[in-house]
């Protein structure tokens, strides 16, 4: 099978970074933009920021918006607007960097609303990015709004800012996990965001700004160029095993459920509202395989491995996890010498062995949270988007496997990103 999807794959390269750009929403999508345009979830506000408009979920964000009705939407972000954007009257693109106060506080002008999307995400990228983004970049957003008198912001939180190192998170609600700050975090990605986010905290506690912090967990969904990519690049070449015991429990967030959680959450935002300052993590819910919330990691990448056309992972041999803690140990230790970002660190084995499913009862309650695409579908949906749109773009002489460097899109930005940071 492998061999059929490898010879599919040496068509003529797209360009990759386009390729994650285009306003092409899949069947199921299209569904949502349907919903979207009806008024079926409720107005939103007219003016709106987004920055990091660019990215995955930022880009589905500022489409989503404008498909529920805004007036005008900010897309924010340090790279240029690819030609194939979607190019409605109600979009203004605004290429600018985040550690530039100047930039940020223009782009704001006028917002009754900022989503602060933007955020050096995962473990791959220059050490630098993680507090020039995630902790300058925040406060940046914050005085930003405060100087234009913008009160409400929505933020893009991550729910690995509450793990710890050694305890899984199986089933657990916001209150049950550790709230921030920690002792330590599991990587430099989630510790920077953690210090964003308590700025913002306190300076919603201090009247400064109304906020609320949003998280979803393993986004997924059409136009994804970092979770699923990375992998199947690795299973595409045949050097992708199950990790441990391969029975890891995890939640999933398709991208329009968490657009659609970021969206309604602003709702929440009013002067002495009560959920002000609270921190939300926003999944598929019952929709998964397990309806108390969950999906079995392996059984569902696998799925998305063979719909590819590659050997199934149940087809090899599972790695032992203490052998997989000697390799993650050098993986770190030569990316330490080298500054080359390896795949499989610490911090991705942690991810891809331990128990990572959240009870999402609070964003139900509070925020009114239920999500709009179903994992059932939005699953299916998205390996279908990959075998059509990234598969033909796969080429098995430029993979990097499972600990080499990261998937070629992802780089991609991360030098856009990198060489406009440094002017």
């Amino acid at each position: 099978m492998r061999s059929r999807a490898l010879r599919t794959s040496r068509v003529l390269m797209a360009p990759r970074v386009e390729l994650y750009t285009a306003y092409e929403l899949s069947p199921l999508q299209q569904k949502v933009r349907e919903a979207n345009q009806k008024g079926t979830y409720g107005p939103v506000p007219k003016r709106c920021v987004v920055t990091g408009g660019l990215g995955f979920v930022g880009q589905r964000l500022v489409e989503s918006l404008v498909e529920r009705g805004a007036e005008q939407v900010v897309s924010f972000d340090i790279v240029p607007p690819p030609a194939n954007v979607w190019k409605h009257e109600a979009i203004k693109y605004i290429t600018g960097d985040l550690c530039d106060l100047e930039a940020v506080v223009e782009a704001t002008k006028g917002a009754d609303c900022v989503w602060h999307n933007a955020a050096a995400v995962g473990p791959f990228l220059p050490k630098h990015f993680y507090k020039n983004v995630n902790v300058i970049g925040t406060r940046n957003v914050l005085d930003a709004c405060k100087k234009n008198g913008v009160r409400k912001m929505v933020f893009s939180a991550t729910p690995s800012s509450r793990f710890t190192c050694t305890d899984d998170v199986d089933g657990q609600t916001e209150a049950q996990m550790p709230d921030i700050p920690q002792e330590r975090y599991v990587a430099e990605y989630s510790a920077t965001k953690a210090e964003g986010e308590l700025e913002l905290r306190k300076a919603c506690k201090a009247g400064e700004i109304l906020f609320v912090a949003v998280a979803p967990h393993t986004v997924y969904g059409p136009r994804d160029n970092l979770f699923l990519p990375n992998l199947l690049e690795a299973a595409g070449v045949g050097k992708l095993r199950i990790f441990g015991s391969g029975t890891s429990r995890v939640g999933y967030t398709h991208v329009d459920n968490y657009c659609h959680g970021l969206i309604i959450a602003e709702k929440q935002l009013y002067e002495n509202g009560p959920h002000l300052g609270k921190f939300y993590v926003c999944t598929d819910g019952a929709t998964h395989p397990h309806p108390e919330g969950y999906s079995v990691f392996w059984e569902e990448l696998d799925q998305a491995v063979v719909g590819m056309g590659f050997d199934s992972l149940y087809s090899k041999m599972a790695v032992p996890f203490f052998l997989l803690r000697i390799i993650a140990f050098i993986c770190d230790a030569i990316g330490a010498v080298t500054g080359k970002k390896l795949k499989l660190g610490w911090f991705t084995l942690r991810m891809l062995t331990m128990h990572r499913w959240f009870r999402i009862t609070a964003a139900q309650n509070d925020l009114g949270y239920q999500p709009v695409v179903s994992y059932r579908e939005g699953w299916p949906d998205t390996i279908e988007w990959f075998r059509n749109k990234w598969l033909p773009t796969f080429d098995p002489k430029t993979a990097s496997g499972a600990t080499g460097g990261v998937a070629q899109q992802t780089q991609d930005k991360v030098k856009i990103q990198n060489d406009r940071m440094m002017k």
